[in-house]
């Protein structure tokens, strides 16, 4: 083992929690600032194109959403979780086999993404109901940002690859980069500067490829370095190492599909009140979704450890960082939702001054700001779940809140109640998450042998 991932490794197995934490999420908690910094700008650019775009990028957010949190938080948390606890146990063998299977599953993601939404995003629109006059510009969206899947899968894989050998703080730079150049290139291509045009709603799409793809490349160009201890070349195939990355990614992936599918049915069901409604919940729910980015930037670092100490046997050091970073996460979340749930103009007075959606967005912030901080600190236990390698539980936490919010949904629009009935069905699902994921660190999964 060479000096730089020894030093890595003891950092993570054998410095204090606090010090870990503050060395590695520290970088990694500035690169998710920025990470939400971009869906911020994405929207303020967008929203000075006009209402009607901005009601196109509501309707394709929550499948993006799905793509980035099943590339980096579900099939990117088991690669993470299955790299780390062969590194965890200096099986370096078994460790390049997972990153070599781990690029073809990737590989196979972005083709289905490609087929799915790439190809068939106007007939998926057409299914959930979206408004018929925002489907085009949103198609059109989708047919840039997942006809391009593969340079974004090659950035999910690369990153999780990356933060499974520890090399926590390499990915937090990248992502920091990434990030600022991605904020710049999105209100060039959607507003226009010098000789490039204005794309409108298109532009966040063009420079999330360009920004993303170039990123994968230089993380990939990385592994091939002498400063870690893991390659990737062609190995022999083997079932174990995918079954291994589904363990956690397979089920993974179905929750991010139920925390889209989650806004996804919400979002059909407030395009019904109308366009300025679907924008307001549109900015408010985006509100929500970066906070999912702020769990991963702890989270993502829970990974790794837990991964890494589950590897070498400290389940009682991987609990003890969880708890740290669950509370961490919690506050900061639960901060930032009773400030936007007091003054919910803080936020929406920046994308919009139409009054009819300003009025639904901060009905909205208002129900559901208040249980940020139950949900921001569910999700990360969530994301620290993944390094344990069991996810049943975590999982069917999140199929609960889908059936909560579904069911509250159903209600609504059968007895035409006020949309205030279905936002307070999402602060039930969202607290859902963190009851739930609580309980799950009592359980079995975080004991596997009692007294460790």
């Amino acid at each position: 083992m060479n000096s730089t991932s020894s030093t890595r490794l003891n950092l993570i197995l054998e410095d204090s929690v606090s010090t870990m934490l503050i060395k590695l999420a520290g970088p990694n908690l500035i690169s998710v600032v920025l990470m939400t910094s971009v869906t911020f700008a994405d929207a303020w650019y967008v929203g000075k194109v006009g209402i009607g775009p901005l009601a196109s990028l509501a309707l394709i957010f929550p499948l993006q959403s799905l793509m980035q949190m099943m590339g980096m938080g579900a099939i990117g948390g088991g690669i993470a979780s299955s790299v780390g606890r062969a590194v965890g146990r200096n099986d370096f063998k078994a460790a390049n086999q997972v990153i070599w299977h781990a690029v073809l599953l990737s590989a196979a993601m972005s083709i289905l993404y490609i087929i799915t939404l790439g190809v068939f995003a106007e007939k998926i629109l057409i299914i959930l109901g979206s408004p018929p006059e925002s489907i085009p510009e949103a198609t059109q969206y989708a047919k840039i940002l997942f006809g391009m899947a593969p340079v974004l899968w090659l950035y999910f894989a690369m990153s999780s690859i990356l933060r499974g050998i520890g090399s926590i703080q390499l990915v937090a730079i990248v992502m920091i980069f990434t990030s600022l150049t991605q904020i710049l290139f999105s209100g060039i291509y959607t507003l226009g500067f010098a000789f490039i045009p204005a794309y409108g709603t298109l532009g966040p799409a063009i420079a999330t490829v360009i920004c993303q793809g170039t990123a994968g490349i230089i993380m990939l160009g990385y592994l091939f370095t002498r400063r870690v201890n893991v390659s990737l070349h062609v190995q022999t195939w083997d079932f174990k190492p995918v079954v291994d990355i589904l363990r956690v990614g397979g089920p993974s992936s179905l929750n991010s599909i139920t925390i889209v599918s989650t806004a996804v049915i919400v979002t059909s069901l407030v395009s019904r009140y109308g366009t300025e409604s679907l924008a307001g919940y549109g900015l408010g729910s985006r509100l929500e979704f970066m906070l999912i980015p702020l769990a991963f930037g702890v989270g993502g670092v829970l990974t790794s450890a837990v991964g890494i100490n589950f590897g070498a046997g400290k389940y009682s050091r991987a609990r003890k960082i969880t708890w740290y970073g669950a509370i961490l996460t919690s506050l900061i979340s639960g901060m930032i939702g009773l400030i936007v749930a007091v003054e919910p103009e803080l936020w929406l007075g920046w994308f919009t001054a139409d009054k009819e959606a300003l009025a639904i967005g901060a009905k909205y912030l208002i129900i559901v700001g208040p249980f940020y901080g139950l949900f921001c600190g569910g999700q990360t236990l969530y994301f620290a779940s993944q390094g344990t390698g069991n996810m049943l539980r975590p999982v069917g936490a999140g199929c609960l809140r889908l059936l909560i919010v579904s069911i509250v949904g159903f209600v609504c629009l059968r007895l035409t109640f006020d949309i205030s009935v279905l936002f307070f069905g999402v602060a039930a699902g969202m607290s859902t998450i963190g009851v739930m994921l609580t309980w799950h660190m009592f359980t079995k999964a975080w004991h596997p042998v009692k007294g460790l």
